[in-house]
């Protein structure tokens, strides 16, 4: 049980912070990129980052375990089975990290009893960071350094502004955004797609595509608290704590 959640909060908020910290400092030098048995790209940020993350968590809360995205890879994996753990994607957006683009993120969230409840997702390049450590209780911290509560905004009248991937767009994607009424189609990296829907910019994003339980765990605590949903498309709560810890194809909404 988890007595103060908001000074939890204001504690993992600066744990991603620093990684962030870390990762610019080579996000702004050369760096080597390498593959994991996945096919997809890891460089020295995402380990240093975790590693920022991991010392972090066990220093505020030892006795709760963390799943994270590297240490997953490398074979290291907690035992999950008391119900409450971290979940860490230390870097989100590796692509847009490589090509330079800005559009990725820290992500922390709290699991618990299959549900992610408190989450922080820090964005390094634009000096931007959103949190949530309970229902109605979303933020964003901006450039200025500005704290200003987030809501999902009502359905507009004139069509939906749908945000998708952009590096992982699927013509299923396609397929369900054209069942909708759409005024505008945003592209973005990483899990700013769920920071969008979360703070009014945008209504819904549908993702057809693999996705691990930390690519969006803290994003779906961060829009749930600010009054919107995570569904799979048969309109089920997106569950953690999965064997493999993928996500099957899900959809983030506001007010749809």
């Amino acid at each position: 049980m988890i007595e103060n959640r908001k000074t939890l909060s204001e504690t993992i908020t600066q744990i991603a912070i620093d990684a962030g910290a870390v990762i610019l400092e080579i996000y702004n030098r050369d760096f080597e990129v390498n593959t994991k048995d996945d096919s997809s790209p890891v460089t020295e940020a995402d380990v240093a980052a975790e590693k920022v993350i991991l010392e972090g968590l066990t220093k505020a809360t030892p006795d709760i375990p963390v799943l994270a995205e590297e240490s997953v890879e490398a074979g290291r994996v907690p035992d999950l089975s008391g119900g409450t753990f971290w979940l860490v994607d230390p870097l989100d957006g590796t692509k847009e990290f490589i090509h330079k683009r800005g559009e990725f993120t820290v992500n922390i969230a709290l699991v618990e009893n299959g549900k992610p409840t408190m989450g922080v997702i820090h964005v390094p390049a634009k000096n931007t960071t959103y949190y949530a450590y309970d229902k109605g209780e979303a933020y964003k911290i901006d450039e200025a350094g500005n704290t200003a509560k987030i809501t999902v905004r009502p359905t507009p009248a004139d069509g939906l502004t749908v945000v998708a991937s952009r590096s992982h767009r699927t013509p299923e994607t396609d397929d369900y955004i054209n069942k909708f009424d759409v005024a505008d189609l945003i592209s973005a990296g990483s899990s700013l797609k769920l920071c969008l829907v979360a703070e009014g910019n945008a209504d819904l994003y549908p993702r057809m595509g693999r996705t691990m339980e930390w690519d969006i765990g803290a994003g779906q605590a961060i829009l749930e608290a600010a009054g919107g949903s995570v569904e799979t498309l048969d309109g089920k709560p997106l569950g953690y704590g999965k064997d493999g810890h993928d996500n099957p194809y899900f959809v983030a909404k506001g007010n749809v």
